[in-house]
């Protein structure tokens, strides 16, 4: 609105077309709730000095009579601040307490898209790193769907290639049928080890890989079939724990007969070329760096099979948009991809992202599968659980193992999401658990504050409250209700930039305005007690929806 009649306002001054308008939050509420600098912006162009500029600027506003503005202003050298009006937050209150959805915008209304992230390969263990990218790509594909698209999750693992080929012959070295999680973790790092050491473990290595492609073998075929459905299982209760459920998993198995023909079509195209037995794509020519697509065995690489992905994920449903979420050390290899692919499919290829992160670290250093010397998220997030358990020993909560584990779920995701995901974090057990600050389990403990301030407010009546008007609220609006009603924009930026963080921030910045305003004011029993009951649960609904986003559960007691 105040976009709006500013465009139409400024137009109709200076007798131009209308122009774009940015609107920002001031840091200081005594600004004001927003801010422009169109007059510093418009100034030099119609050779005026800003300030008197703004002053018509703001005069002609004023004399509009903008609804829900109780002041225009301007300040500094140039700025117009406009100040919502009493009745607007009364309002906004209103509509948080009544929607349980708030939050929700309209900016991909009609759109597709399909969210690829975590992507663990079965046989290996479900590591840091893993929780790392399920962390992140969940939450990007909650902020697609609060901002309306059609949203399809995705989990891409690889059932085939020679890291399974690698597990399979550790597996055989081992005197049993039944096998474990740890068992498959060993048998990989076996595996591994003895591909580089030993030249003839190499070669029957390369022919376990060759007959899992052929499936010529039976007991070779047992064996992966129990890595690979003992894997599956696992991930599935980790997703569980996590709050991640997708609607379609893809396998290498699948995408590798895709992605050969693609490349056996593009090697006629001459997108491809031959070399010493292999298809590769010559990355040189066009700025990147040269992949073997099909290797000498005739084999499709993780290349090739990321070419059928693509296909396949489009055939499967046709999106407007396919996001990749994966560790940033793959960011050259996807461009080489989609730069292959631009030649074979060049419509596809534009409908493909990349969202590159970075490591999660802990203070002993990165982890390593290929040794066997792996920080699984599980046991990261046991060991997190414990800390939070000794934190809670006193308090007398029902279930307090499970509110331990959502405690420390949140801690980690929260860790993970409060910066941009290109970063590497290094994760602080102490930090990550504190009940107060910058961390997950102070959302989760604010949240569960207002629940319980509105459990004691047993006489509280939303509707006489709105229904009749009558109940007395202050003049002086509160910083609380100055922050509650921006959640709608700050999730469609978040989605707009694939920057979870904008909700982390604002979450944080709601969370110690609430504190504080509980902190200075008497809830129950003042003279305002139903107005500061509805700003508590508005308070309580944004963090829990803002928290939801994150995929951080909100325990019901703390």
């Amino acid at each position: 609105m105040i976009k709006q009649e500013l465009q139409k306002q400024i137009a109709r001054i200076l007798n131009i077309p209308e122009p774009e308008i940015h609107l920002e939050h001031p840091e200081n509420f005594s600004h004001g709730d927003f801010s422009c600098n169109i007059a510093l912006v418009k100034a030099k162009e119609v050779g005026e000095n800003p300030n008197s500029l703004a002053k018509k600027y703001v005069e002609k506003l004023s004399a509009s009579k903008l609804n829900d503005i109780s002041k225009i202003e301007v300040a500094g050298p140039g700025f117009i601040n406009f100040h919502l009006s009493r009745e607007f937050f009364a309002d906004s209150i209103k509509e948080i307490t009544e929607s349980e959805n708030f939050g929700d915008n309209n900016y991909l209304n009609g759109k597709k898209v399909m969210v690829e992230y975590t992507d663990p390969n079965p046989f290996k263990e479900f590591h840091i790193g893993h929780l790392m990218t399920n962390t992140i790509g969940e939450s990007i594909a909650r902020l697609f769907i609060k901002s309306d698209a059609e949203v399809k999750k995705v989990c891409y693992q690889g059932d085939v290639g020679l890291h399974v080929a690698k597990a399979v012959w550790g597996m055989q070295r081992k005197n049993t049928d039944k096998f474990s999680i740890k068992d498959l973790a060993e048998s990989y790092a076996l595996g591994n080890k003895e591909y580089k050491d030993n030249e003839t473990s190499k070669n029957e290595i390369e022919e376990v890989n060759k007959s899992l492609y052929k499936r010529d073998d039976k007991k070779t075929l047992s064996l992966y079939e129990k890595g690979r459905s003992l894997s599956l299982q696992y991930f599935e209760k980790i997703y569980q724990k996590l709050g991640t459920k997708f609607d379609y998993y893809f396998f290498e198995s699948e995408t590798a007969i895709f992605g050969k023909k693609m490349v056996e079509e593009g090697l006629g195209k001459n997108v491809f070329e031959k070399s010493e037995g292999a298809v590769i794509y010559p990355g040189e020519k066009h700025g990147l760096h040269t992949r073997v697509f099909i290797n000498k065995f005739g084999i499709p690489t993780y290349e090739a099979k990321d070419l059928g992905l693509a296909k396949l994920k489009y055939d499967t449903f046709s999106y407007d948009k396919s996001i990749s979420v994966t560790a940033n050390e793959i960011t050259e290899y996807f461009k080489v991809v989609k730069s292959a692919l631009s030649q074979i499919e060049s419509k596809l290829s534009e409908k493909l992202m990349h969202i590159p992160h970075g490591m999660l670290r802990l203070p002993s250093g990165k982890m390593s599968s290929r040794t066997g010397d792996v920080i699984t998220a599980l046991s990261l997030i046991d060991e997190v659980k414990e800390k939070v358990l000794e934190k809670m020993k006193d308090r007398n909560i029902k279930d307090k193992s499970e509110v331990a584990e959502q405690i420390a779920i949140g801690a980690i995701k929260f860790s993970i999401l409060k910066q941009s995901p290109g970063k590497d974090i290094i994760f602080d057990f102490d930090k990550s658990i504190s009940f107060e600050g910058d961390s997950g389990p102070y959302l989760q403990y604010t949240a569960v504050r207002a629940n319980s301030v509105l459990e004691k407010g047993d006489k509280f009546s939303l509707g006489r409250f709105f229904g009749f008007k009558k109940d007395k609220r202050p003049s002086e609006v509160s910083n609380i209700e100055r922050l509650l009603y921006r959640l709608p924009e700050i999730v469609e930026r978040a989605c707009k930039e694939y920057s979870p963080q904008y909700v982390v921030t604002y979450l944080l910045e709601v969370a110690g305005a609430y504190n504080a305003f509980y902190g200075s004011n008497q809830i129950i029993g003042s003279e305002y007690e139903n107005y500061y009951l509805s700003i508590t649960k508005a308070t309580k609904q944004v963090l829990v929806n803002g928290l939801q986003v994150l995929a951080i559960k909100t325990p019901e007691k703390m």
